[in-house]
């Protein structure tokens, strides 16, 4: 029997089947009615384990239907912070960020990692060689930072994002371009050079556009979230399973 990921982040709700590590399929639904997508993902193949990452505490009632879909159901939110502490992270961390830092230490065992999640926010976090989560900070996202600039200034236009930024802007839109895409590019360097003897993973929706950006060496992994979450699944059922 497969297990169902779901990961209900800050805009969209990202979903996958898998078999141990192995993803299937991903879904991606933007929309208010999150419960009953993911009842629709349920509706043909009952998962052994449900495993649901959440920005946001699930009530009572969605967490009852789920349990109805599901042989075992995981619930990963504020409200639920045991198995944070149980890999040796710290219980403020969201769940996305931890899962990320549970798949790169998977991937890159007795490395250290600077793992770098493009979404809404943009979150930088570090792991030593043992695999021990040294710290990481949390900023503005790549779109996030476009649409803060038109919200809080009195004249600045909404900008789409750009294909090719110049490295200097020659108009208004170039200049918020430029301004936005070269401030992250600037901010990445100086995180890689903190460890620069780390592996670099960026994942998240702007992971690639960032990626092939650097000078240094990425892994863009966009799907690193998923594969933490299955990791998690996995070791649920062998807890069960002894």
């Amino acid at each position: 029997m497969s297990n169902l990921l779901v990961e209900i982040g800050n805009t969209a709700l990202k979903a996958a089947w898998s078999e141990k590590m192995t993803l299937g399929k991903t879904f991606r639904y933007q929309g208010e009615k999150v419960i009953e997508f993911i009842l629709s993902l349920t509706h043909r193949e009952k998962p052994e384990v449900m495993v649901v990452s959440s920005v946001s505490p699930l009530s009572a009632q969605d967490t009852e239907a789920l349990e109805k879909e599901c042989t075992h159901l995981l619930v990963l939110d504020s409200a639920h912070r045991e198995p944070l502490i149980g890999h040796g992270l710290p219980a403020y961390l969201s769940y996305d960020r931890a899962a990320a830092i549970l798949a790169a230490r998977y991937l890159f065992r007795g490395r250290g990692c600077t793992i770098v999640d493009f979404g809404t926010t943009l979150s930088v976090d570090f792991t030593d060689k043992e695999g021990l989560y040294m710290g990481g900070n949390v900023t503005l996202g790549f779109r996030t930072r476009f649409k803060a600039l038109s919200r809080y200034s009195r004249s600045l236009p909404l900008v789409e994002i750009p294909e090719n930024p110049a490295s200097l802007g020659l108009s208004e839109v170039s200049s918020i371009e430029s301004g936005v895409v070269s401030g992250i590019i600037f901010e990445m360097e100086g995180y890689l050079n903190l460890y620069p003897e780390n592996i670099v993973v960026f994942t998240g929706g702007d992971a690639n556009y960032f990626a092939k950006r650097m000078k240094s060496s990425i892994f863009a992994i966009c799907n690193l979230v998923l594969m933490g979450l299955a990791l998690m699944a996995d070791e649920y059922v062998r807890k069960k399973e002894n």
